[in-house]
């Protein structure tokens, strides 16, 4: 529990300057049109903060989302409710955006 709580904390501070994204799943990067924007959420929104090798982000002020390798459901927490210095997305996202970025996330992290 405690590390789950610490890595929700990295989480939250890496996508904390950063805006929500779209979409992704866990070991191959899904193709189509679904991804495609997922991956452009993610650049507009938390590339800035985070690194994330497949999107091509080298932000240093969240984790780095390759390290972490968080999975979707983690990510969907981090972006709906923030934590440390990131903001919430909850209100800022769609529902929909959310799970698409919180699948792409963990869907990419960590490949390149």
């Amino acid at each position: 529990m405690a590390r789950l709580l610490f890595v929700a904390a990295l989480v939250g501070l890496a996508l904390a300057g950063c805006g929500g994204s779209d979409e992704g799943s866990d070991d191959a990067t899904p193709a189509g049109p679904a991804s495609a924007n997922a991956a452009q959420l993610f650049t507009d929104n938390c590339g800035n903060c985070h690194t994330l090798a497949t999107a091509g982000a080298t932000g240093k002020v969240g984790p780095d989302l390759d390290q972490l390798r968080p999975g979707p459901d983690l990510v969907r927490v981090q972006v709906e409710n923030g934590g440390g210095s990131m903001p919430a997305f909850k209100g800022r996202l769609s529902p929909e955006q959310i799970k698409a970025l919180a699948d792409y996330v963990a869907d990419n992290a960590g490949k390149s």
